[in-house]
């Protein structure tokens, strides 16, 4: 399979430029396509063969489950039973980076839920996705555009190093403005249960709902054997090849003087060693491995920056990676999650 490479000219009307795109997903095709999170691969998201192709694409796990794309929020009732607490995160936060699992309609084929009788649904701010996804008339079910277990794609050159060949066509939108994939949340009980962190925190969500909870999937390694309700709760993702180690925050006064003592000494017994770590650490921590990925207060930077990273990382010679991570308040408790999954739970604590 030829893969085509659509560049946007965001002088022209997005509509004009994915119609050929969109009828490539009427077809039950794929295409892969930008959000303001990652990019998304997509299929016809009513049509159980298209999904399919996108589980043998990326080599996904069937039980984990996908999130269907919609143009307008309003659109969830053709796909799913929708209720009180979704109108309410409509309201404050769509279109946007946030996902609501909802009671699927039988429109929506089980090999798109993971054999779930709930679906994860979302309407992405980014011009070009929404546009695609008008234009093709139908939700369109999307993981991140990867190969499963690998660093999710903030670019189009993440797209095509892992599928191309793979699927009909890529649209290139530029990078990710966001950097991690979006909020999942449940609904229930006069509140909600975030699934999954990302660009929406958790102390927005409180600004909504009194009752904001934390599913333990988030900061505790998954060992349930049951079928994960959203994406990313289960599998090991993110993940570049050589084995990462996370570094925990203790919250001590000499935290980063201990941290960089701790980097120096891996880099004096090892100098390939793989490091991702703070603006600050520059003038201390160098080496040929060595990736800054923003100030330390910079939550958002380190969003942007952290999948790119991890896949640059697969073009060194390093053996082992070292990372420091995030506090766990606003987008830093998504990026903690990240670098969680990316390391396998492999956490030190200095």
């Amino acid at each position: 399979m030829i893969t085509k490479i659509i560049k946007m000219d965001f002088s022209r009307p997005p509509e004009e430029q994915v119609r050929d795109c969109a009828d490539i997903i009427k077809r039950g095709g794929l295409v892969a396509f930008p959000t303001e999170t990652v990019y998304g691969l997509g299929g016809n998201a009513l049509d159980s063969e298209a999904a399919k192709k996108i589980y043998a694409a990326k080599g996904r796990p069937s039980d984990n489950p996908l999130i269907i794309h919609i143009a307008a929020p309003e659109d969830a009732e053709a796909y799913c039973k929708t209720n009180e607490a979704y109108y309410k995160i409509a309201k404050a936060f769509m279109p946007g980076p946030i996902t609501v699992i909802l009671p699927k309609k039988d429109i929506v084929p089980f090999s798109v839920t993971g054999g779930l009788d709930t679906v994860a649904v979302r309407c992405p701010k980014n011009p070009v996705a929404r546009a695609l996804i008008s234009e093709a008339g139908v939700p369109i079910a999307a993981p991140s555009a990867n190969t499963s277990g690998r660093p999710s794609p903030t670019s189009a050159r993440h797209v095509i190093e892992d599928l191309n060949s793979k699927i009909d066509a890529v649209i290139d939108g530029g990078d990710s403005e966001i950097g991690l994939e979006s909020t999942i949340v449940l609904p229930g009980n006069g509140g909600v249960k975030v699934l999954r962190p990302g660009g929406i925190t958790v102390e927005m969500l409180r600004e909504v709902f009194e009752d904001v909870s934390l599913d333990g999937g988030i900061t505790e390694k998954n060992e349930s054997t049951t079928a994960p309700l959203a994406p990313g709760m289960k599998y090991r993702h993110y993940a570049p090849s050589a084995t990462v180690f996370l570094i925990k925050d203790s919250g001590r006064a000499d935290f980063d003087e201990r941290v960089k003592k701790f980097l120096s000494g891996k880099l004096d017994r090892e100098p390939r060693t793989g490091i991702i770590c703070f603006d600050e650490y520059k003038k201390d921590i160098i080496g040929k491995n060595v990736f800054y990925f923003g100030k330390k207060a910079d939550d958002e930077e380190h969003a942007k920056r952290l999948f790119d990273i991890l896949r640059r990382f697969d073009d060194t010679d390093a053996p082992e990676i070292y990372a420091t991570a995030s506090d766990l308040k606003g987008v830093g408790l998504a990026i903690y999650n990240r670098m969680l999954k990316a390391s396998g739970f492999n956490i030190i604590e200095i």
